[in-house]
């Protein structure tokens, strides 16, 4: 059985503490808000991601703010929306503009996703913001817990949630197809930009660029100068996209992928908190991630469900990308099939699941012979309109005038537990060493002297 969607076509188109993203009633206390009223959104990063991002979320609302740090970024979405005032400094904008908002789209570098979108919460607006949901364990805690305080509609930017096979592929792991899931497997070609072992240390400081504001682009980051090769500028520059590489400013392979291509195996499997912790990898360096790991978290029993075991990989060693065992991969391809560069197999006790997709949304049950007179069983999740990016958007607006927080799938009750879990994989990368983890307390129960790495120090200026 194959659920098909092409990673292609897919960007064409546009219980416990894991269930919260399912449909239900609303629970706040807030009124609905009439469907002739128009939203009002801001957009907080309006280049790369962000373009489309504040884009599509104008497509059900009025954009009537957008900020950047970068000027030309920020004038060229202007032209497109002359009417949405203009800032470079996110905390200026929702100071001024704060009772004619009512929706933010965070959408800047990982290390500013939770300053923003706190800052945001606080005040009482609903809150869409870019995977990872945050840099820190910490954060990720902080803003779940603003959202519901606050009893704001919000969603996390990992758009394959929107699609329908990821959504039927959920169902069908739910369903028992293959058993208990036991193992998961989940792999990405990423990084695709410079870091180790290419890059171990900072560049050369040089003049910043006119349409740069540096020190927002900072935020509550330590700071440092402006940095690059003066011939090969665009390979070492931190803006516009390879902060992704480094230590202060983004989150890796896994923080980039890991919201992707592990969200269906892990909805699926209704994980929460893991409370073991492993990694093995690349020597480490003081400013980049490395070149290449291999994370495991252990999941223990919940809710009736037996204890699981999640594998990540990314990057590449000695010149090959990091793969799951050859001798699981034999088992989900076919005669003269090679392994996607990035995808999932899950792993049952009655057979396997392989998703050779980006976003969990192409799925096959494995060994083909045995699900030959397989069909999908009911639905029991709600299927999104658009099945895209935009739809994710237009899924939060529509929570937003449901006052229903609820509504849309990938709220921060979910997506907090998920992006927690994938970056404790980064805690043990750079902890070098096993833990034992206690989720409902925050802790890293064997060595507490490990817990600084579940959060970081602010800049003055830059808070929670």
């Amino acid at each position: 059985m194959t659920i098909r969607a092409t990673r292609r076509g897919f960007i064409k188109s546009s219980a416990g503490i894991s269930a919260g993203y399912f449909i239900g009633g609303s629970s706040s206390g807030r009124a609905e808000q009439s469907p002739s009223e128009k939203i009002r959104i801001a957009g907080v990063g309006v280049g790369g991601k962000g373009d489309s991002d504040i884009s599509q979320a104008g497509m059900f609302g009025d954009v009537v703010a957008i900020c950047d740090i970068d000027e030309s970024h920020l004038e060229n979405k202007a032209k497109q929306m002359p009417k949405a005032k203009k800032f470079f400094d996110f905390r200026k904008m929702l100071e001024e503009m704060d009772k004619g908002i009512d929706a933010v789209v965070v959408s800047t570098p990982d290390h500013t996703h939770a300053v923003a979108a706190a800052m945001a919460l606080r005040l009482g607006k609903h809150v869409y913001c870019q995977k990872p949901l945050t840099y820190t364990v910490k954060e990720a805690r902080v803003l779940r817990e603003l959202a519901n305080e606050k009893k704001l509609c919000t969603q996390m930017g990992n758009q394959g949630t929107a699609h329908p096979g990821l959504r039927t592929g959920v169902e069908v792991i739910r369903s028992g197809a293959i058993g208990d899931v036991t193992e998961l497997h989940v792999w990405t070609n990423r990084p695709v930009w410079p870091q180790s072992p290419s890059v171990t240390k900072r560049p050369a400081e040089i003049p910043v660029p006119a349409s740069i504001h540096w020190d927002e682009f900072i935020g509550p980051a330590p700071y440092r100068p402006f940095g690059g090769d003066k011939n090969q500028r665009g390979r070492y520059t931190y803006h516009p996209f390879n902060w992704r590489g480094w230590l202060d400013f983004g989150t890796g392979a896994l923080g980039d992928m890991g919201c992707h291509t592990a969200n269906m195996a892990f909805m699926a499997a209704r994980l929460g908190y893991p409370n073991k912790v492993s990694a093995t990898s690349e020597a480490l360096n003081t400013e980049t991630y490395p070149g290449w790991a291999h994370v495991i978290l252990e999941y223990p029993e919940r809710d009736g469900l037996i204890p699981v075991k999640f594998h990540w990989y990314e990057g590449k060693k000695d010149g090959k990308l990091v793969h799951p065992p050859a001798e699981l991969q034999a088992k989900v391809l076919r005669k003269d099939e090679k392994l996607v560069s990035s995808g999932s197999i899950i792993v049952g006790t009655k057979g396997l699941l392989y998703g050779p997709n980006d976003y969990g949304a192409d799925v096959r049950l494995c060994p083909q012979k045995d699900y030959e007179e397989f069909k999908n069983p009911p639905k029991s999740l709600p299927r999104n309109r658009r099945g895209d990016d935009a739809g994710q958007k237009e899924e939060w607006i529509e929570a937003i005038r449901k006052n229903d927080p609820k509504h849309a799938m990938a709220n921060f009750n979910y997506a907090s537990v998920l992006t927690e879990s994938l970056l404790l994989g980064n805690v043990a990368i750079r902890l070098g060493k096993p833990f034992e983890y206690d989720g409902a307390n925050m802790s890293i129960k064997d060595i507490p002297d490990a817990n600084h790495l579940l959060h970081r120090e602010y800049r003055k200026g830059w808070t929670l």
